[in-house]
């Protein structure tokens, strides 16, 4: 009998025992599922920069302040079962009273953001593996996450499409998914760019890959030189 003929809502760990197993019941249907597990920290979404920095974005706007707390709380319960980001949208599943399919799209980033972006970041960025680990000056960190002009989808490039019963501009399973975005940039930071339709490479420039790979080649030389140095004052022959 459901809890509903008892006039009882399930708690948390039961609706995680159901997402559960409507996730192997899916994945025994064909289903490739990529669901928002537990989160690493209870009290947070995200812990990582672009994480963090996303989940700051959305709630700076009050369009959506009354949805997304709703949207918190399912994803805590672990009702987001599919999130698949690709460029320009996001795929999903949520559990609610019924199983939802969803869609975000997402405009892309628009080539003279873009191009403000590549010329602001020269030379402030060292590496690729420095960029997505959030590694970076704070003035890097205030042009990629800029409310206006940054790398985060404005409210108006954020269009949504899901097949609940709710007719308010967010639902609450868009608002899940929307906060699984961050959960996902945890742990795949590159999905921002895939998903705004840029390559997050062109922020470190042809110059600065250059000469990071001359001063690699220059230490090589040296040592090499000091190797022949040493075998020429104690007249050492090498095999």
């Amino acid at each position: 009998m459901s809890w509903n003929n008892y006039g009882r809502t399930p708690n948390a760990a039961e609706r995680k025992a159901k997402a559960q197993r409507k996730i192997v019941q899916l994945r025994k249907q064909g289903y490739e599922l990529q669901p928002i597990g537990p989160l690493k920290n209870s009290r947070k979404i995200a812990t990582s920069f672009w994480g963090r920095a996303w989940c700051h974005h959305l709630e700076q706007f009050s369009d959506y302040e009354t949805r997304l707390p709703r949207g918190r709380s399912y994803l805590r319960q672990e009702a987001v079962l599919h999130l698949a980001i690709e460029p320009g949208e996001i795929q999903a599943m949520v559990l609610g009273s019924e199983l939802y399919e969803l869609t975000i799209q997402i405009d892309p980033l628009s080539p003279d953001k873009w191009a403000e972006l590549r010329a602001a970041c020269q030379g402030q960025v060292a590496s690729l593996i420095e960029l997505l680990q959030g590694k970076f000056a704070d003035e890097v960190m205030d042009l990629v996450s800029d409310p206006d002009d940054g790398l985060f989808p404005l409210p108006q490039e954020i269009h949504f499409n899901c097949n609940c019963p709710d007719w308010a501009d967010m639902c609450k399973h868009v608002a899940a998914v929307l906060y699984g975005v961050a959960a996902r940039l945890d742990e795949s930071p590159e999905l921002l760019f895939t998903l705004r339709g840029v390559d997050q490479s062109e922020l470190i420039t042809l110059k600065d890959a250059s000469e990071s790979l001359t001063q690699g080649q220059r230490k090589s030389k040296s040592r090499r030189l000091s190797e022949d140095a040493i075998n020429d004052v104690f007249g050492l022959d090498e095999d």
